[in-house]
């Protein structure tokens, strides 16, 4: 099995917490070849370089970077990712880990340098760019997966098993909740996470609202949001807290809040969970997940993590480094897996394909890609979809007011505000 070549575009918190550590285990497996990084400057790469953690956990492997770590560290290269696409051999992974507002340019750049791409949620924030992508993709045979790491936490798909089966009844009423910690605010956040852009329930609340659709199947058909708006230290302003209200088309109903606000001096690394009523016959089922408290919890001598605190609830489940039986340490977790399974889908891909001629290549790739597509765990622009439709309705909400914003499918599907 011959390994792929793979390039990070962007260089911040979710690379260095999440999709370096999990590229770089999968380098050292044979999974992955070549490993690249390309920033809008040198100074993420250099802390992705002199990393303690990752440098404990992974000894001798490194990346190229780009731009160089000899340029300026105030010198910005905007475009250079384009060049770096240029240059990878064909059919390779790019993982897109940038801003959201980004994603539709660099995602379609990297298919039309004929490249498999893993992008951080959301794919993109307009239901028409996710059905562009998508075609372009099939066209080319190449995968585009979403990072929408929850689908593979096993609460949730043991919860998607059960609801299947009919062990809950029929989802009526919720809430989720997540919080992120306040001290995102003084991060690269301030930059560009703007009330024109983006907010709260867009970044991080269409976790749950993916997550519901996902164990349900029910599709979203109306979303209000309202959001409280703050300044980040730069003077930027942004929402820094949102409540939205998710309709389904059962007429069930989501409640959602999000933040940029979990106390710094708090015990865990932020606030999330799902609470799920359904209507059976005579009686009611639920689903009850307590997500930021899973029965770990340590004090430590001295304050260590991004905040500093001292007593902890610790997560074991989304991510964490272990021993294990090889150098170093391992990632192990809902979000590597969820790493590991599109990166693993196209490196299987790949493989499978090497030989063949270009139009039974072709045929067999499609077949694989719209496998992935019915088979729903990996997420991906034909069965997420709906998520743009929800940000689209979302941003169009909480830019009125928290108007109701719904949405209609069909031959063509939009959203509009109701009335």
């Amino acid at each position: 099995m011959k390994p792929i070549d793979v390039t990070i575009i962007g260089g911040g918190m979710i690379t260095h917490d999440l999709i370096l550590p999990s590229i770089y285990h999968l380098q050292r497996t044979g999974v992955v070849g070549r490993l690249s990084i390309c920033a809008l400057n040198t100074p993420p790469l250099k802390t992705l370089k002199e990393s303690p953690e990752i440098c404990q956990a992974f000894p001798g492997q490194s990346f190229t970077p780009y731009p160089a770590l000899s340029e300026a560290p105030d010198k910005n290269f905007p475009d250079l990712f384009k060049q770096v696409l240029a240059g990878m051999p064909p059919r390779q992974a790019v993982v897109v880990a940038m801003p959201d507002q980004f994603h539709y340019a660099v995602v379609k750049e990297a298919l039309l340098a004929n490249q498999n791409v893993l992008c951080v949620k959301p794919l993109v924030l307009k239901h028409e760019q996710a059905m562009e992508i998508e075609k372009l993709a099939l066209e080319r045979g190449l995968f585009v997966g979403v990072e929408y790491h929850k689908r593979f936490d096993r609460r949730s798909l043991i919860a998607k098993r059960q609801y299947g089966l009919g062990h809950f009844g029929e989802f009526v009423m919720g809430e989720a909740k997540l919080i992120e910690p306040y001290y995102y605010r003084s991060s690269n956040f301030q930059n560009w996470f703007t009330a024109d852009r983006t907010d709260p329930f867009v970044y991080v609340g269409c976790h749950y609202v993916d997550l519901v659709y996902f164990i349900t199947g029910l599709k979203p058909v109306e979303v209000s949001v309202a959001g409280i708006k703050g300044k980040f230290p730069n003077g930027n302003e942004g929402f820094m807290w949102t409540n939205g209200r998710v309709r389904f088309e059962n007429d069930a109903i989501l409640s959602v809040t999000n933040g940029l606000g979990y106390p710094d001096d708090g015990a865990g690394s932020n606030e999330q969970c799902l609470t799920m009523f359904c209507e059976g016959k005579g009686k009611t089922g639920m689903i009850l997940h307590d997500d930021q408290f899973r029965g770990v919890a340590h004090s430590y001598l001295e304050g260590i993590g991004c905040a500093g605190s001292h007593y902890n609830y610790i997560n074991p489940d989304f991510y964490r480094l272990v021993p294990w039986e090889g150098e170093g340490f391992k990632p192990v977790g809902y979000g590597f897996d969820s790493v590991a399974a599109t990166i693993n889908t196209i490196h299987r891909m790949e493989n499978e394909v090497a030989g063949l001629g270009d139009a039974p290549a072709l045929t067999k790739r499609r077949e694989i890609i719209q496998a992935v597509d019915r088979k729903g765990l990996i997420a991906t622009p034909a069965n997420s979809a709906i998520n743009e439709l929800v940000v689209e309705a979302a941003r169009l909400s909480i830019l009125n007011a928290g108007d109701a914003a719904q949405i209609h499918y069909g031959a063509r599907p939009h959203v509009k505000l109701r009335g």
